[in-house]
């Protein structure tokens, strides 16, 4: 006899570690039913003026490091508007991606 437990993860974190796997984002995911510490970590890092009137905030909760991002809504408003990368705090891809192409046509000597 083995005992198995089936998990389903929400559709809203599901949504969010989706896109950063398809764009190749690098992420660490953390569980918070795991590890009150990782919890406790997490409500005091979401700056009071995000936080519900009432009752902890649910995840996803996203962080860069310990700056916080921004909760699933705000993530995606920021995919819907395509400014992601900057919600994350990080440089645009596409943006570098095409510089890098430009800068190989039209070297420049210095």
């Amino acid at each position: 006899m083995v005992v198995r437990v089936f998990v389903a993860i929400k559709k809203k974190q599901q949504d969010v570690v989706r896109f950063l796997e398809a764009n190749k984002i690098e992420f660490q995911e953390v569980d918070i039913t795991m590890s009150e510490e990782q919890r406790q970590w997490m409500y005091r890092n979401i700056p009071p003026e995000k936080k519900p009137a009432q009752g902890n905030p649910l995840p996803p909760q996203i962080f860069n490091d310990d700056r916080y991002c921004g909760d699933y809504d705000s993530f995606f408003e920021s995919k819907e508007s395509n400014t992601v990368f900057s919600f994350l705090g990080l440089k645009p891809r596409l943006a570098s991606k095409w510089l890098h192409m430009a800068a190989q046509r039209n070297p420049t000597t210095h």
